[in-house]
């Protein structure tokens, strides 16, 4: 059951802990965005972020905005460089997804130098 809430996202300032990617093993993250995926049921969301760090739009970009919109079924993905730079998007035909929109941050210098996904509360 999905318990996710904009309100519970606040909370989330700094990690005492760190998430390695199952996949992408240069991509970590956070309490917060484990708290997304957990109460979400979004691991899907990570996922696509993790797996896009590969896009050459986004392989060396050392930071950038998720921004998930829900439309619909569906949603759009729009990342952009923090200067509101669109770098990529991706649409995704359905989602069940339980809020109507979310951002995430990505960035270099994680452990072991791992890009790290997070929420902005964290930065």
């Amino acid at each position: 059951m999905k318990t996710l809430n904009a309100s519970d996202l606040g909370q989330f300032s700094g990690t005492e802990n760190w998430y390695k990617h199952a996949i992408a093993r240069n991509v970590t993250y956070t309490d917060g965005a484990r708290h997304v995926a957990v109460a979400g049921e979004a691991y899907w969301l990570l996922d696509e972020i993790a797996l896009a760090q590969t896009e050459h739009g986004l392989r060396h970009n050392g930071f950038q905005v998720w921004n998930l919109k829900r439309d619909g079924d569906g949603c759009t993905l729009i990342v952009d460089d923090g200067n509101d730079a669109v770098i990529y998007t991706k649409r995704i035909a359905f989602t069940d997804f339980p809020l109507d929109e979310i951002k995430l941050y990505v960035c270099e210098g994680g452990p072991g130098n791992t890009k790290v996904i997070m929420l902005p509360g964290e930065y």
